[in-house]
C-alpha cells in the first residue's frame, strides 16, 4: 500500500509540475504553450472514463512491485 501512495504522489507532483511549467511557459517564452496544461487538464477529465493515464501508464511500467493504477481495465 505505502508504495500506491508513493505513486500517487508522484503522478500529482508530475501533473502539477507539467501545469506550472506550462503556465511559466506561456507567460515568458511563448503564450502557445498554455495548450500543454488544456491538454493535460482534458486528459485528467477523460481519465475517469477511458480508465488510462499517461502518467500512471508510466509509473506502471517504472514501479512494477505496484499495484496497476488506471491501466485501462
Amino acid at each position: 500500500m505505502e508504495k500506491n501512495i508513493i505513486k500517487v504522489r508522484a503522478h500529482d507532483g508530475i501533473v502539477g509540475f507539467t501545469y506550472l511549467l506550462s503556465i511559466i511557459g506561456a507567460t515568458y517564452i511563448n503564450e502557445n504553450l498554455i495548450y500543454i496544461a488544456i491538454g493535460v487538464g482534458i486528459l485528467q477529465i477523460i481519465s475517469p472514463v477511458t480508465k488510462f493515464c499517461p502518467v500512471y501508464f508510466v509509473l506502471n511500467k517504472l514501479m512494477p512491485n505496484t499495484e496497476p493504477i488506471q491501466n485501462g481495465k
